[in-house]
């Protein structure tokens, strides 16, 4: 009873007519993704997809997002009202930002916010975020182990890039002037304000079609439908109250087992996560804003949501979030946050789904590798360079069967560089790539394996690495085994989870990323090989 009277629908818009409008935001989202990645100059964005779409209403209140990444997707959901009120918006405007106290997640993710100016007022923002392997940091890939903000690279609060439809040159150069190599943070700038472009026409002609009243409305019942689905589906979380405690290995600089604490207030479908209890701040970079906290703990829930539960403010309305001020999820600035937006956000995870596995069991999966395996090097020095990458592991094993290898887990959905790509532009040759096998934990059901990825520097270059799990391991669940933690070596020398170093022409860096934990002890089914 309670998933049919999800499905109901206002009169003023039936079944139909509500799946076009909320397919048609999606595919303004998607295109903006699209265009991005083509017009985009640096391989992180263009090959790895390291970018976001999404559609805000008038209020900053999210709409629809594409299958982008989940970190800056959720922190931009949770952010983008208080930006959206700092300005009076006229039509061709652009915004850019990266400060991570103000609406951004840490500072290569560079966002850029534009307008739906329709007689005279604001009626809908869009608004892509894109990784820039260089934001200014003196260590290249601007993904230093660091420990203040300032290390990070070039802060850009909110400001105007373009004013009634002419790029700000003073603005665009200023972000640009600090970077190695200027002509592709250019161009990848000149391939968001497009996105940006695209997603204005198609959404221009969407209003057009309905008028500005009747697009309201429709958000209106999109929001309730997305209420109804959303609660119909967190009904299936019994009352109660579910804790869980999960740990960052280190900051990098000497802090080790950092607690984060979670407490899951249950009553109904009112969710109220609190964080209290979490480590405080730390002189590493991985703090993280509130906002990055909230991606998370949207990201957890969705996953609980059926597919068809549209990306829109009114699947969250449900979920309460509180966290310490001044604690690791809730950093006072100038924090170091360069790693709090890709490693402290997927201990979040890790945490959440900790506590869940207590109350629906069968719907939580064990650990997955638990970090994004962060790799960011290049050179000062001739031809300037600098290069990210993310890297994937073992995802945790589950109810339903094995989990899946050498994947993108939970907070990150980027693909790898492609050897041909990777070898083209920069002077590397990627000498081993392959499964780690046997690195996922044992059980009934095994997790996925992680990743060796082996890279030869053929010219000299500096090298930052911030990585998890390298001694406390991924956790199985109900009896299954925990995952192999992961491995840094230079030249078969192992390295510290987080750390800066400069390599010579012919060394070798290897990563081999953990694996996800086991779930289910192998004697636990009866005949019909069912879980006990």
């Amino acid at each position: 009873m309670a998933l049919f009277s999800a499905l109901r629908f206002d009169l003023m818009m039936d079944a139909i007519e509500l799946g076009i409008f909320s397919s048609r935001l999606d595919a303004v989202c998607d295109e903006m993704g699209a265009v991005l990645r083509d017009a985009a100059f640096s391989p992180n964005i263009r090959d790895r997809l390291d970018y976001s779409c999404a559609v805000f209403d008038a209020r900053g209140d999210l709409c629809a997002q594409a299958a982008h990444i989940p970190v800056h997707l959720g922190s931009m959901a949770f952010a983008m009202a208080d930006v959206v009120a700092g300005f009076d918006w006229r039509d061709g405007d652009m915004v850019i930002l990266n400060d991570p106290f103000l609406g951004g997640t840490h500072l290569p993710d560079v966002t850029l916010i534009a307008p739906l100016v329709i007689d005279g007022g604001a009626r809908a923002f869009v608004v892509n975020r894109a990784h820039h392997a260089d934001i200014g940091s003196d260590s290249p890939g601007s993904m230093p182990v660091s420990t203040s903000l300032a290390e990070e690279g070039q802060l850009i609060p909110p400001r105007l890039i373009m004013r009634a439809g002419r790029v700000l040159d003073e603005v665009l150069d200023g972000v640009v002037a600090g970077n190695r190599n200027p002509v592709v943070s250019r161009g990848d700038l000149a391939a968001q304000i497009a996105a940006n472009r695209a997603g204005l026409k198609r959404m221009r002609a969407l209003l057009s079609g309905r008028g500005v009243a009747a697009f309201g409305q429709a958000l209106d019942a999109l929001n309730a439908y997305g209420e109804r689905l959303a609660r119909a589906a967190l009904a299936v979380i019994p009352d109660g109250v579910y804790a869980s405690t999960d740990y960052l290995e280190d900051d990098g600089q000497g802090n080790t087992d950092l607690a984060i604490q979670v407490r899951l207030g249950v009553i109904g479908s009112d969710i109220d996560v609190d964080f209290s209890g979490t480590a405080e701040q730390v002189a590493g970079n991985v703090n993280c804003p509130l906002s990055v906290a909230a991606a998370g703990v949207y990201y957890v829930f969705r996953c609980l949501m059926p597919a068809r539960t549209p990306a829109c403010a009114g699947s969250f309305r449900m979920l309460r979030l509180s966290a310490p001020p001044g604690s690791l999820l809730n950093a006072r600035p100038p924090a170091a946050v360069a790693a709090g937006n890709v490693e402290t956000s997927t201990r979040v995870v890790d945490c959440l789904i900790g506590a869940l596995a207590q109350a629906v069991p069968a719907l939580m999966p064990a650990a997955s590798h638990g970090s994004m395996n962060n790799v960011a090097m290049g050179s000062r020095v001739d031809r300037p360079w600098d290069y990210y990458e993310t890297i994937g592991g073992g995802m945790g094993a589950h109810a339903g069967g094995n989990g899946p290898s050498a994947v993108q887990t939970h907070m990150t959905n980027t693909m790898n560089t492609p050897l041909e790509v990777l070898e083209t532009h920069y002077p590397l040759r990627l000498r081993h790539y392959a499964l780690r096998r046997g690195s996922g934990g044992s059980g009934l059901y095994r997790g996925g394996d992680g990743i060796v990825r082996e890279f030869e520097f053929l010219a000299p270059a500096e090298v930052s690495l911030l990585t998890e799990r390298r001694r406390l391991v991924p956790w199985g669940l109900w009896g299954g085994g925990p995952a192999r933690p992961g491995r840094n070596l230079l030249n078969g020398i192992e390295l510290p989870a987080k750390h800066a170093f400069r390599v010579a022409s012919g060394d070798r860096l290897r990563i081999e990323t953990p694996g996800g934990g086991g779930w289910g002890r192998t004697t636990d089914h009866d005949d019909r090989g069912e879980i006990c």
